[in-house]
């Protein structure tokens, strides 16, 4: 595993970080508690020591599943981890739809009430980064950091960040209390949170990817013939698995297994070598509940791809049919490129047809 600073406060991880969520929550019912304690204690041991969860990462009858989950099991490596955790967020669960709906809630009290359950369930005396999970629009976001900076003056924080916010709020969080870190959903499919790169840029801001595998589409492991269980698994109600989605993704499979050929990796190594190769503050968290996922996504962090290759990509990305995906969808502005990528996309025309010739 290879490591890097979070944006510019300090904050130093795994390259690649693991996502918890789906060990209790959205990917079909919770996975066994004693293979999931095996499996950290196995990411422990490949290097990993960024490890994302939530309050609200749970079911009906154990809504705080994963904090629990992750509490017990990485106490025994707490020194050597980094543990982020969110706020400000419930689940309509009584709804009767799926996903779930967001019911925002960063009210001071809420906020307090929160950090003492979640250092509670992650058996842990300080949260290392803690995220409002997304914005509240009843709570100025000042309002909300000025919590959390006080929050750190107690030692129960050492890092906060923001997720899905705008770049407003972004810079009216930071100029209260410094952010470290930004979460978006961030994929070769959901790309439109690359406007916010000059701000983080400019502020020193990290940016940890969530779905970077667009939820494992991107993985290469899956076909129109993949089964997932209505009412527990989001991935059944998501846009890219639906069958006719595979067919318009094609040509974005058939570019990832020819550069997994070239470079002697996976799909999934290189949609996440990608990201690292694009800046050196992106850190992405795919999540897994599997040994030989988690050393696929270890081995992305030595997958290097040149300045031109990545702008390669970012070219034919960009005038690439694909389908819809779970969390947004591209607009006229996200295919839009900048002049430089524009000049060359006679170059890279060739690329293109090649790789939707393959079979």
């Amino acid at each position: 595993m290879k490591y890097r600073n979070l944006g510019t406060r300090g904050l130093r991880v795994s390259a690649v970080g693991l996502g918890c969520m789906g060990m209790s929550h959205a990917y079909g019912a919770p996975a066994d508690r004693k293979d999931m304690t095996e499996l950290l204690a196995k990411a422990v041991d490949l290097g990993y020591t960024f490890f994302d969860t939530a309050e609200v990462y749970g079911t009906a009858e154990r809504p705080h599943d994963n904090e629990e989950l992750l509490g017990n099991a990485l106490k025994p490596y707490r020194n050597r981890i980094v543990i982020a955790t969110k706020f400000g967020l419930h689940f309509d669960l009584e709804s009767g739809r799926m996903p779930y709906p967001l019911i925002p809630d960063s009210r001071p009290g809420t906020i307090r009430k929160s950090v003492e359950g979640s250092l509670r369930r992650l058996r842990t005396d300080y949260i290392d980064l803690y995220y409002q999970h997304r914005p509240d629009p009843d709570v100025p976001v000042e309002e909300v950091a000025g919590v959390v900076q006080d929050l750190i003056k107690e030692g129960k924080v050492l890092y906060w960040g923001l997720s899905e916010a705008s770049e407003e709020d972004i810079r009216r969080a930071n100029a209260i209390c410094p952010l470290t870190a930004v979460q978006d959903r961030y994929s070769m499919m959901a790309r439109w949170h690359e406007a916010l790169f000059p701000v983080l840029e400019e502020l020193g801001i990290g940016l940890v990817a969530f779905s970077p595998l667009a939820n494992g589409l991107l993985s290469d492991r899956y076909t129109a013939a993949s089964h997932f269980e209505t009412g527990t698994d989001y991935r059944a109600t998501m846009p890219q698995f639906r069958p006719e989605s595979y067919a318009k993704n094609s040509n974005l499979l058939k570019l990832l297994r020819r550069i997994a050929a070239e470079k002697d990796a996976t799909p999934a190594q290189i949609s996440l070598a990608w990201m690292l190769c694009k800046k050196p503050w992106i850190v992405p968290i795919p999540g897994t509940r599997k040994l030989d996922r988690l050393q696929e996504n270890v081995g992305a962090a030595n997958v290097m791809l040149t300045d031109a290759e990545v702008k390669e990509m970012d070219v034919l990305l960009g005038g690439m049919p694909m389908s819809d995906v779970f969390g947004g969808t591209r607009t006229s502005a996200d295919n839009k490129m900048p002049d430089e990528q524009k000049e060359t996309m006679d170059e890279v025309a060739r690329h293109l047809n090649k790789c939707c010739a393959m079979g």
